[in-house]
């Protein structure tokens, strides 16, 4: 009986649908696009205090849409939150546009953690996904010195997709793809503002720092647009040196983090015996291979002595320790595991007695749940842009899975070449390169190493290197937050 009545609702409500379905299909494809894209820019007004200042700023949500060049077809409404400080110059103010990573990641994680003027209030020491995403005024908020345009790459955030096509996303979802996308999308904002004339800055954190390399060519090649600076916050530069395995160099540009980690250090100051073991002795041991056994055990004694794993464990993964081994096996005693993000924090391990464990990251999973909450809250409460029931895509694995690195893939995708080609291009470009001491994923010392293969380019001091306390977003830290602030106010003012 049930049945029945559900297949007889199911064939009413087809009929009353039918008319309506009709008229959809009717519809000019345009007006089907406007209906599936993003809303009309939101503008309001705001006041924070800044070091006893009151800043009138203007906050704008909105969306540029991007279209096909030869049939001008819409193809993705690339979403946006800018924030302007009134009455400033605009030819003199600089902007900073500001791209996470992933890829899949929204720009809500450096926004809402760093440098928007708000930003959630959650204890780095206390992650829980069912905290209450608290918004609070950010005193290091980067308005002091620049303007801010966070953009969302179509699929994160609340930027979509305007076209089935497979091609179309195929593009997007690709390393050259996003980058001339978002080029375009930075051009159209500062044509749409009036800021052509503004010193331009790029930040970007993680996979963000890659698309912030690249992005510099199609801007200043097919869109008239020169950067002044990058801002890199614990950049992916090149994967063979993250991945481990193939490259040796990986193991020793991942050891002074773990030092790091299990001495409890908040900075490199107590890691120079690290550093100077893995730049040295380490890799002259690692090159002599498996078979002398003299280098194995000057190895696995050195790297249990700097890790604090159990002597044991490190001879039998020969002195080549990685992230994942590392995390689980220092608190593998205690049943807990370590976060590869920030080696500090720990959580429970769901399978304690088991061989291998896989496990949700303490500090990424942790921190995803209230920060994408956050976001919207945000939208609705204080950008006041009517986005109606649309998520938040804060982490958008999809678009990992399908992300395009290229032919070499992603095990050889990297962008030390492009930096190089660009720094040698303009001798007015500046970068900062800022990591958490803590970071497993984008280990500093790696960042170290493969910086220092680079040509003083006449002044050395171009490329800067900042360690911080704290893991792969050291800005959950608040003195690590401050201290990102400071080092951007140097970039963009042009200190040294």
């Amino acid at each position: 009986m049930m049945r029945f009545a559900s297949i007889a609702l199911a064939a009413a409500l087809a009929v009353c649908a039918s008319p309506l379905a009709s008229a959809e299909s009717q519809k000019h494809p345009e007006e089907q696009v406007v209906a599936r894209g993003l809303p009309a820019e939101a503008v309001t007004s705001h006041i924070i205090s800044l070091q006893g200042e009151q800043v009138a700023f203007t906050a704008r949500a909105g969306a540029i849409r991007l279209r096909d060049a030869k049939s001008d077809a819409p193809q993705a409404d690339v979403a946006y939150v800018s924030y302007e400080r009134n009455g400033a110059d605009a030819a003199a103010r600089p902007v900073i546009f500001v791209f996470n990573g992933g890829p899949g990641a929204a720009s809500a994680w450096l926004g809402l953690g760093a440098l928007s003027p708000w930003r959630l209030r959650f204890p780095a020491d206390a992650p829980s996904p069912s905290r209450a995403p608290v918004l609070a005024d950010n005193a290091e908020t980067w308005l002091a010195f620049a303007d801010l345009v966070l953009i969302d790459p179509p699929g994160t955030g609340y930027s979509k997709l305007l076209s089935d096509s497979d091609d179309i996303e195929k593009r997007f979802f690709s390393v050259d793809g996003d980058a001339e996308a978002l080029a375009v999308v930075m051009r159209k904002w500062l044509a749409a503002r009036g800021r052509l004339l503004s010193p331009k800055y790029i930040v970007g954190e993680s996979y963000g720092a890659f698309r912030a390399i690249k992005v510099l060519a199609p801007l200043r090649e097919r869109e008239n647009i020169g950067v002044e600076g990058l801002y890199l916050v614990s950049p992916a530069l090149d994967f063979t040196w993250l991945q481990g395995g193939r490259n040796l160099l990986s193991y020793a540009g991942l050891l002074p983090s773990m030092t790091a980690v299990a001495r409890g250090s908040n900075g490199r100051t107590e890691l120079a015996d690290a550093e100077t073991y893995a730049a040295g002795d380490y890799v002259v041991d690692l090159l002599k291979g498996a078979k002398d056994g003299q280098a194995l055990a000057r190895m696995n004694q050195s790297v249990a002595r700097f890790t604090l794993l159990d002597s044991h464990f490190v001879s039998r993964l020969g002195a080549r320790i990685d992230a994942k081994s590392f995390s689980r096996e220092r608190g593998r005693n205690k049943q807990r595991v370590s976060s590869a993000y920030d080696g500090g924090v720990e959580g429970y391990d769901p399978t304690p007695f088991a061989p291998v464990s896989d496990w949700s990251d303490p500090v990424l999973e942790t921190w995803r749940t209230p920060l994408g909450a956050a976001m919207m809250r945000l939208t609705q409460e204080k950008l006041a842009w009517p986005i109606g029931e649309a998520r938040y895509f804060i982490l958008n694995e999809r678009i990992a899975r399908r992300w395009d690195f290229g032919h070499g893939g992603r095990e050889n995708a990297e962008v030390v070449s492009d930096l190089r080609d660009a720094l040698a291009l303009d001798p007015r470009l500046r970068v900062f390169v800022v990591h958490g001491v803590a970071d497993l994923v984008t280990p500093y010392f790696a960042t170290k190493l493969m910086l220092d293969q680079l040509p003083a380019y006449g002044d050395a001091d171009r490329v800067r290197l900042i360690v911080l306390k704290g893991g792969h977003m050291p800005y959950l830290h608040d003195e690590s937050r401050a201290g990102m602030r400071d080092a951007a106010r140097k970039l963009v003012e042009g200190q040294h």
